[in-house]
């Protein structure tokens, strides 16, 4: 209960009876004084005054607690009898009129929550604090996570991912892809020019003649003696490296070369065999088998999440975390590009609008059943005294309204007597 809420009831409940008790006391006063045109007024007020204060005071009452009265008791404690009526209706209303669909897209139509998404973001502060949150978040989270578990979960993924793929099938798949429209030349002459270079360079053609001077003199022993054997194996590595050149130059030249169309007579079975040979896919299968059930290999993926659990909290803790930073630094690069790019901002809204009108029927229906299961599991009795210390204030100024409205009405009633008897005196 919030005593200064109790407080404020309590005052207003004796600001009103006070107003009572005076109009009370001036009826009493004036009903035992000698009778007077004056009096009588006073006397109307103060009555009529008392009739509104009490008429108010019951209707305020009513609402919360049973009045032990004939007849009219059935039709008090209003709040506490129809607690399960107000839960529902409370439910619906909101339901209704906060979380139907055309609401909640108004809702993010009105607010811009992509513009004010981009103003917060482009603030370093908010970027640096969005940072901390995460680096706190995945803090807490690897306090609560299980290691087995998440090993567990990790190597039955890997295995239910590779036991649904067929590893033949799938290379010559993409191996297809790859060749599409001559990109598998593209590499070829990639990988020529790669071999060119490599063979101008001296150190490769050192590598070459140091190879000819030790087959002169493993082969051919007695005639290393006598030949040149230094200036063989430079001048053969140079003739080598010309003569691979003026090959390799050629394919590259030619696209009609007749080493291109083998290459690519040779991928197109390759292909054709990944995707249609049995001992290919058997070949596949064996592998697959060989990787799923590995120990090498599954005891690696058992150690990754160790090592990278261990990983992520020795950064947490260190004032040039990577995780922060990088969070912080995909903060800001959001929140540029939403406010330089009206195009994403109005693409980000027009989602958030879709999956409002896509989540707001589960949603209200959740909300909706939460807010009138609730509000259900209340004690009538401490329901209806939260309520009357939240409004109860209010309530009480309709009791001295009541009686301040009811006195005046006394009077205009008073006057219109005393008028017509007036004019009937008059008339008579």
């Amino acid at each position: 209960m919030d005593p200064a809420k109790a407080q404020e009831l309590s005052r207003s409940k004796r600001q009103a009876l006070l107003l009572l008790l005076l109009a009370a006391a001036v009826f009493v006063g004036t009903a035992l004084a000698p009778r007077g045109p004056w009096l009588d007024g006073v006397k109307a007020v103060a009555e009529a005054a008392m009739v509104g204060a009490l008429a108010d005071w019951f209707a305020v009452v009513a609402l919360f607690r049973r009045v032990p009265l004939p007849v009219v008791a059935r039709h008090t404690a209003i709040i506490p009898r129809n607690k399960d009526r107000i839960a529902d209706n409370l439910a619906q209303f909101v339901r209704d009129k906060f979380l139907d669909a055309p609401s909640i897209v108004g809702l993010i139509r009105r607010h811009d929550p992509a513009q004010r998404i981009a103003q917060w973001l482009t603030a370093p502060a908010n970027t640096e604090l969005l940072g901390g949150y995460v680096a706190t978040l995945t803090a807490g989270l690897l306090e609560l996570t299980d290691d087995a578990r998440i090993q567990r979960f990790i190597r039955d993924a890997l295995h239910a991912l590779l036991g649904k793929l067929d590893l033949s099938q799938s290379m010559g798949t993409l191996l297809d892809t790859l060749t599409q429209d001559g990109r598998h030349q593209k590499l070829l002459d990639a990988g020529i020019a790669q071999f060119v270079a490599l063979l101008d360079k001296p150190e490769t053609r050192a590598f070459i003649a140091a190879r000819i001077v030790e087959w002169l003199k493993r082969e051919h022993p007695k005639k290393e003696r006598v030949l040149p054997t230094e200036w063989l194996g430079e001048n053969g590595a140079a003739m080598v490296a010309k003569a691979v050149n003026s090959v390799l130059s050629d394919i590259s030249a030619n696209p009609r070369h007749v080493l291109r169309e083998r290459f690519d007579a040779a991928a197109a079975t390759l292909i054709d065999r990944l995707k249609t040979d049995p001992a290919f896919l058997a070949k596949g299968e064996q592998i697959k088998r060989y990787i799923q059930d590995d120990p090498a290999l599954n005891r690696y993926i058992a150690e990754l999440w160790g090592q990278l659990r261990r990983w992520l909290k020795d950064d947490i803790t260190r004032g040039d975390s990577v995780l922060h930073a990088r969070a912080a630094a995909a903060g800001q690069w959001l929140g540029k590009e939403l406010a330089t790019n009206a195009a994403l901002r109005e693409a980000l809204n027009e989602h958030m609008e879709t999956a409002a009108r896509a989540m707001a029927p589960d949603f209200s229906a959740f909300l909706t059943r939460h807010i009138s299961d609730t509000v259900k599991n209340w004690d009538a009795a401490d329901m209806s005294r939260q309520i009357e210390l939240h409004i109860g204030k209010d309530l009480q100024f309709i009791r001295i309204n009541g009686t301040l409205v009811g006195g005046c009405i006394g009077l205009l009633l008073y006057l219109s007597s005393y008028a017509i008897e007036a004019v009937r005196a008059h008339l008579m």
